[in-house]
This record gives structure tokens, sequence and C-alpha cells, in this order.
């Protein structure tokens, strides 16, 4: 089942002799459950996807479909429900708020939402993460790895049909970035949750289904690892 469907994106800055094409002409598709690396070197294009992707950013043309819907055909207040809704993302320098704890850092966004918080997924979630001792700590109380997997437990709390992760590892040592690594892939197999992942380690790349590289806005390669 395909879950998302990119049409000839295109993000341009800037103009004539000073015109940057950050995404030139991309197409893919990806299917309900699939966990996609990203892959390029600095200035490539590969954040401006993930961005465009999660409606962070809009495109100077092209379009995105999520589960059907033309996300960029949405006014402002539905696309707003839509990156609340749909998308969970997880960032290289976590940006947990520092005054609330684990628990309710995780739980935010389903709050924001005005829903109620699913106590049973919650607790599973918390237990998964190896964050029991932690529910009460604050950030600046946690080591890196530790928010890193309060970023994860909080994006997947909505259910989202994307989970976004930009540079997941970047700020971690190779310790914590193998047990994100691993949390990732969990979530993709116990959850069924589609990844979609960036990262300039290749080494890393290879963990995922399937590896899109790019270059220069374009992409170079799609191939399936597995």
């Amino acid at each position: 089942m395909e879950i998302l469907k990119v049409e000839h994106l295109c993000k341009n800055y800037g103009s004539g002799k000073t015109l940057v094409k950050a995404l030139d002409d991309v197409s893919f598709t990806v299917s309900k459950g699939e966990f996609i690396a990203i892959v390029g070197a600095s200035g490539s294009g590969k954040s401006t996807l993930l961005h465009l992707i999660g409606a962070v950013d809009k495109p100077t043309s092209g379009k995105v479909y999520v589960e059907g819907e033309d996300i960029y055909a949405l006014n402002e207040t539905n696309l707003a429900v839509f990156r609340r809704r749909q998308v969970g993302l997880i960032y290289q320098f976590y940006n947990l708020i520092p005054i609330l704890d684990v628990k309710e850092n995780m739980t935010l966004p389903v709050l924001l939402d005005g829903k109620k918080v699913e106590e049973s997924y919650l607790k599973e979630l918390i237990q998964i993460l190896g964050l029991e001792k932690r529910v009460t700590h604050l950030p600046n109380e946690l080591s890196g790895g530790e928010q890193q997997r309060v970023s994860i437990g909080r994006a997947l709390m909505n259910h989202p049909a994307l989970v976004l992760a930009d540079e997941p590892t970047g700020n971690l040592d190779s310790k914590a970035s193998a047990e994100i690594m691993k949390l990732l892939r969990l979530s993709n197999q116990k959850y069924k949750q589609t990844i979609i992942m960036i990262t300039h380690d290749y080494d890393l790349a290879l963990t995922a289904d399937r590896i899109i590289e790019i270059k220069d806005g374009k992409i170079i390669k799609d191939e399936k690892v597995r």
C-alpha cells in the first residue's frame, strides 16, 4: 500500500545568477511500513526534501501526497493539523521542551491535538525505550541518547503516517547511535511504522530497507537493501 508519493518536486532559492536548485525534479513513492534512508553529502538537498515531505516548508513546484491527499492543497489550518497528526519528527538536537519532564514531552503532541493520552500505549513505549526510571526527569537531567529516545517516543505517540528522522544519531556517540538505530528498526517492525531517515552515514543507511541517494538536488540512486 502506497503511503507517500512525491511528484516532480522542485525547490529553488534566489533567482537569476543567484538561483540555487536545492531540489530538482524529484519523484518517488514509499509503501506503508517501509524504512527508507536518504543519503547524500551536506548541501545535496536531503534535508530540504525531508522538510517538504513533512510540510515544514513549501516547494517551488511539484506535489507531495500522503495517504492519497495532496498536502499542499490544504489551507494553513488543515496543514497544521496534518503536521500534528500525520508526521512524527525526530531531530538531531532532540528539540525537547526544557521545562517538561519525559512523560510530558512524549505526550505533548497528543495533548496539543486535544486528544486523550493512550496510557497503555504510553507505558509500552516508555518500557521499550528504556525510560521507566526517567519518566519524571527533565531533559537537562538526561544523557544525549536518553533525550533522543524521548524524541522517538514523542514522534510515535500520535501513531503518525510518517516518522521523519533528520540525522537522528548525528549528535551521539557510536554506542548511543547503535541503540537509536535499533529502536527505530524496532518501531518499524513492531508498529509497522513508516520511517524516512536522512543521514550522511552510509553504514547507518544500510540498516534501512531501501536507500535513496541524492546529489545536487537529484536522485542518483534508489535501491532496496533488503
